[in-house]
Formats: C-alpha cells, sequence, structure tokens
C-alpha cells in the first residue's frame, strides 16, 4: 500500500511539472552532477570530496530530527529520481530510499550503501549505525568518489585530490582513537541505545547496559521493568563511569536513567544520529571521541 502511494505521489509530481510548473528541481542543468544522501552525515562525506564540481543534497539534515521517524514526501522522490550517486546507510536504516528509487523507474543511480560496504554480518541482531565505524567510513568514502569520477571524469582529479584528504583526517582520527584505547579498554559504560556501539567497541569499552533496555528504547516500545531496574541499578553501586546517550531519542524511561546517572555523578556524554550544525563529519566524530575518552579515563 505505501509503495503504491510513492508511485502515485511520483505520478502527481512528476506530471505537475510536465505541465509547466517552476519546480526547482526541474530546472538543474542536466550536466550537473548530483548526489543524494539519506542523512546530512554521509552529505557531509560526499561534500568534502565532491567540493565545487557536484551538488550534494542531504534529505534528512535538521539535527533534532529522528532519522527513525522520518517521513519521504514527494520532493524526496524527484530528488532521488534525478540523482546520479545515491549514499544511504543501509541495513533496514533508511529503507525509504530503496523504496523510492524502485518506485522511480527511470532513476539509475549509483548507489553506495554503507552497511554493504562494512562488511558486517546482517543475517541476526545487527547495529545498523556503522557511520560510529571510522574504517566502514573510510571505505563509503573510497565508493563515493568512484561514483562521482564515473559521474563527471572531467573532474576525477578534483574528487581524487579532495578525497585524499578527507582519507588523511579519517586516517588520523583512526589512529587516535586506537591509541586512546590504551587508556579505554574495558571501561564499563551504559548507553540509552546501541548508535555509538562501534565506537565504543573500537575504545574497548564494556557495555553494561541490558539488551532488552537499549533494544526497546531503539524500537520505541516499554522497556521491560527488570531490564530497567537493572539498568538504573548501574549507577548508585559505580557499576559504568559514564552514560552514552542518544539525545534524538528520549522518553519518560530514557529520562530515568538520565536522572540516575545524574543523580550518581556519572559523567553522560550524548551522541547524535545527524551532524549537529556547523560540523563536518570529521570534526564532529573527533568531538565524539574526545568526550568519550574525557569520560572513560575520568
Amino acid at each position: 500500500m505505501r509503495r503504491a502511494a510513492l508511485v502515485l505521489a511520483l505520478a502527481t509530481a512528476l506530471g505537475l511539472t510536465a505541465c509547466g510548473g517552476d519546480d526547482t528541481a526541474a530546472s538543474t542543468a542536466d550536466d550537473t552532477t548530483t548526489v543524494v544522501a539519506s542523512t546530512n552525515v554521509y552529505g557531509s562525506i560526499a561534500e568534502a570530496i565532491a567540493g565545487d564540481a557536484a551538488t550534494v543534497t542531504s534529505i534528512i539534515d535538521d539535527p533534532s530530527a529522528d532519522p527513525h521517524s522520518y517521513e519521504a514526501d514527494t520532493r524526496t522522490q524527484l530528488a532521488l529520481s534525478r540523482a546520479d550517486v545515491v549514499v544511504e546507510n543501509g541495513g533496514g536504516y533508511d529503507d525509504f530510499v530503496d523504496t523510492m528509487l524502485d518506485a522511480a523507474e527511470d532513476a539509475d543511480p549509483v548507489v553506495v550503501n554503507a552497511v554493504e560496504l562494512s562488511g558486517e554480518d546482517t543475517s541476526g541482531e545487527f547495529n545498523e549505525h556503522v557511520w560510529y565505524d571510522v574504517p566502514t567510513v573510510r571505505k563509503v568514502a573510497d565508493a563515493i568518489e568512484a561514483a562521482l569520477a564515473e559521474a563527471s571524469p572531467a573532474d576525477a582529479a578534483t574528487f581524487e585530490a579532495n578525497a585524499d584528504t578527507l582519507d588523511a583526517q579519517l586516517a588520523e582520527l583512526e589512529q587516535r582513537i586506537a591509541d586512546a584505547a590504551a587508556t579505554t579498554a574495558g571501561a564499563p559504560v551504559a548507553v540509552t541505545e546501541p548508535v555509538p556501539g562501534y565506537l565504543l567497541d573500537a575504545l574497548g569499552a564494556e557495555n553494561r547496559t541490558p539488551d532488552e533496555f537499549s533494544e526497546a528504547i531503539e524500537e520505541e516500545t516499554d522497556v521491560p521493568a527488570d531490564a530497567l531496574q537493572e539498568t538504573l541499578a548501574l549507577f548508585p553501586g559505580g557499576q559504568v563511569r559514564a552514560l552514552v546517550h542518544n539525545e534524538q531519542t528520549t522518553g519518560p524511561q530514557t529520562e530515568q536513567v538520565l536522572r540516575a546517572a545524574e543523580a550518581a555523578d556519572v559523567p553522560v556524554v550524548p551522541v547524535t544520529e545527524t551532524l549537529p550544525e556547523g560540523e563536518d563529519y570529521a570534526s564532529w566524530m573527533s568531538a565524539n571521541v574526545d568526550a568519550l575518552v574525557s569520560a572513560l579515563t575520568a
């Protein structure tokens, strides 16, 4: 039913364009290389590589938005249908991208799927937030460079130079994480959601949160009472050094956990699923690393 609605929406939007509406996307020059990213995290990576040689649009770019509850519209459909390159997370995180591409019969972009590039096993329980894994992001950047060079061979040298600059930043960040792990390995931590899991793993931190708690918060369902009590008990007894909290998903039970951490003087480290305003991927992830290392070594 939802796909049928998307097809109808696209047909309507395209019909309006054909009838002479002044749709902005319709006036875009055919020779402009365009990239559409599902979130501004991937949009930032694409922008760093594209420079001025391509146009990058991020579908979800509101720092306060929860990507899990995003409702795509006809403007999103049109942008995707005209893209040369599409960058998505995959792994069930941003399924609306594939749904809309399937509904747009003429769309034929190169699709960069971060989860596929990660090599993670998605057959069982799986943390889809792979942009918190710097080695995966480096693979995504390489794939974006290749896709842009294919779409615009004349600008290939620009894309390569920009990608090299970004990769140097990411390599430095990856080394910083590896160096920090010498002091953070084994540090006990609690999380409201598994969002930063890959980064915590790289730092060697030990997640002591009951799986039932973080899974329920991520799925926006009620946390089982025993899992909530087990989570709350982590703080007064000093069983964790920090609480890592997804600021974009809050509710009564996460608020209880935040209050318990604050009452026990346990540092709270906020994380997000999209870029804060004024940040690029490298600066944002670097700040995340600094905040986590500071909390875990306090």
